[in-house]
């Protein structure tokens, strides 16, 4: 288990996994423990009544300030752009996600840290199973965060195999919460969906009904990244990006189950360029390796995910949630 005189940073804790993990992790080691880090939306909230830190990952210098004067030993790194976006300016994804997970790998050997970084789906593309992913496979993806990933991951698994740095990865699924809007994603659909249903009624959806892609709700995107740091090095033998999965369904099979509680709801399907990048992802991940090394589990199917989801939404859109 992690322990509790270990201060931690939380790179890109105002984005969609940030804001949920940084506010758990001070649940467990207490506010001033737990220090976001932010580079374009500053923490309001919850998540700005405990410390916080503007920073530009990419700036060496200014990210080993960073670590040293908040005592920092261990660090959930986040910060990073997603697909879509990547798609519209690759050189940028490139330097956010892979030159600055190499400046905290290089930080992490020189002062001891131990790292946790999610990798995606993304890693995939053409030659692997879509209907069950593999943990070993070829990686070839068909997006520059794909490949971004995929450096990400060799990245830290040289960094562990040549010095020794306990760096952590999972290979998230599309990520669905409440809290966060989406943040230039492929998935972001699953997540505007319901803000669309509880809003207006109607949707108009970028991918295919028939888009089958593997999906987890916020709270086990959560779990697993503090399961996988609290788990003891003997149980870690993957260093790179394990698999994890929840449940997997299609846009329509998403959109049937909203209906069950918002029986108004309409959605029309309108496929655009991501369309292509889905289609490019598995449909389901093997995550045999995760559940038996270290133990991982989700808590939600889609039933229970997409009723959490109604219900916490409506209030939050009513105002009577953080």
């Amino acid at each position: 288990m992690a322990r509790k005189t270990e201060r931690i940073l939380v790179t890109g804790a105002t984005g969609q996994i940030g804001s949920d993990l940084t506010l758990e992790l001070r649940k467990s080691y207490g506010d001033e423990n737990v220090v976001a880090a932010w580079y374009d939306k500053k923490p309001e909230g919850t998540l700005g009544e405990g410390p916080f830190e503007w920073l530009d990952v990419t700036d060496a210098r200014a990210l080993r300030a960073c670590l040293e004067q908040n005592n920092i030993g261990v660090v959930y790194h986040l910060a990073g752009l997603l697909s879509a976006i990547g798609e519209r300016n690759p050189q940028l994804t490139w330097h956010v996600n892979v030159d600055g997970l190499h400046s905290v790998l290089k930080a992490g050997v020189e002062l001891g840290l131990r790292i946790f970084w999610p990798s995606s789906m993304a890693v995939f593309g053409d030659g692997v199973p879509r209907d069950n992913a593999p943990q070993e496979a070829v990686l070839a993806p068909s997006t520059i965060y794909g490949a971004s990933k995929v450096a990400g991951e060799l990245l830290c698994r040289y960094y562990y195999n040549k010095f020794g740095l306990d760096v952590r990865c999972v290979r998230y699924p599309g990520i669905i919460s409440y809290k966060a809007l989406p943040g230039g994603g492929t998935t972001d659909y699953a997540v505007e969906i319901f803000y669309e249903a509880i809003k207006h009624g109607r949707y108009t959806c970028f991918v295919s009904k028939e888009t089958v892609l593997p999906m987890m709700y916020m709270p086990d995107a959560v779990k697993a990244a503090m399961d996988l740091m609290n788990a003891s090095g003997s149980q870690v033998v993957y260093r790179m990006g394990y698999n994890i999965a929840a449940f997997s369904f299609s846009a329509e099979e998403l959109a049937n189950e909203i209906r069950k509680h918002v029986p108004r709801f309409r959605c029309e399907y309108k496929p655009d360029f991501r369309q292509k990048i889905a289609d490019s992802w598995p449909m389901a991940l093997d995550d045999s390796l995760a559940r038996a090394q270290w133990g991982w589990r989700p808590s939600y199917d889609l039933a229970a995910m997409t009723s959490d989801m109604i219900e916490r939404l409506t209030e939050r859109l009513r105002g009577r949630a953080p």
